[in-house]
């Protein structure tokens, strides 16, 4: 079973910029923006909407300009925690951006197809992002 998903977008934008941008988009009260699963937002909470209902979870970020990192933390009111972890690379004038979603913690008879669902979602979410990135 695969526990992890890596994807990666070509954005058109100086790695610099773009990260910036994504150090104030990839903050919780901005990922409505750009994300399909988290609808309200307040501080370091959020409600995240998923397949198999609403929670409200606990959002954690971590920015690290110098690797060009961006990484959460999600936890769920039982203490669970999900992480993605995602980079900004500099290629010449432009960026690449790449993240990668780990399994979400959910029953194990729900894991098949969640990170599949994901992954689909978040072809969607970093198309959006690009579009925001590169205005």
């Amino acid at each position: 079973m695969k526990t992890f998903d890596v994807q990666s977008i070509e954005i058109q934008a100086p790695a610099g910029k773009c990260f910036e941008l994504l150090r104030i988009y990839g903050r919780p009260g901005n990922l409505p923006h750009w994300t399909s699963a988290f609808r309200a937002v307040s501080g370091s909470g959020a409600r995240m909407e998923t397949p198999h209902g609403t929670v409200d979870v606990e959002l954690k970020v971590a920015a690290d300009r110098e690797r060009g990192a961006i990484d959460w933390t999600i936890i769920f009111p039982d203490g669970a925690a999900a992480q993605a972890f995602s980079r900004v690379i500099s290629f010449g004038d432009h960026a690449i951006y790449s993240f990668v979603p780990t399994t979400p913690p959910v029953p194990v008879e729900q894991l098949e197809g969640a990170l599949e669902q994901q992954s689909l979602t978040l072809k969607e979410e970093l198309v959006r992002l690009r579009r925001i990135l590169e205005q």
